[in-house]
């Protein structure tokens, strides 16, 4: 009895995600078909033109631009972005450094800080917890 291997495919806003671009910019055959595991890999590995052109300039999805901006997407959200941006629109908005992204930036650092204090307080734990185990 021989075993039939399926192609795995996914949706083309799966494979947008993935990719880290803004579905409704890339080719129309892009976003009404869908994407194997092996053109997503291909995709990744030699993006077309088109793809590049997307990564560089956009516009980018939220999660690109929370990103770039050094921001959570809620912050995005709390600061008034909710459409995708183009490149030249994320560094304007750096340029200006409005009020509202000067805050979620200190907002997200002290996120990044107290995480990295758990992560040590939680690593040395541990380690005490191994020391009274040997």
């Amino acid at each position: 009895m021989t075993s039939h291997q399926t192609t795995q495919t996914m949706k083309p806003a799966t494979a947008a995600k993935k990719l880290g671009v803004y579905l409704q910019a890339t080719p129309a055959e892009f976003q009404e078909g869908v994407v194997t595991r092996a053109e997503l890999t291909a995709l990744q590995t030699n993006p077309p033109a088109w793809l590049e052109e997307l990564r560089r300039n956009g516009p980018h999805p939220r999660p690109v631009v929370a990103e770039r901006l050094g921001v959570s997407i809620a912050g995005l959200a709390r600061g008034g972005v909710t459409e995708a941006l183009t490149t030249e629109q994320i560094e304007a908005l750096r340029q200006d450094g409005p009020e509202w992204l000067r805050k979620e930036r200190a907002t997200q650092a002290e996120v990044r800080k107290e995480g990295a204090r758990i992560k040590k307080r939680n690593a040395e734990r541990a380690a005490r917890s191994d020391d009274r185990r040997s």
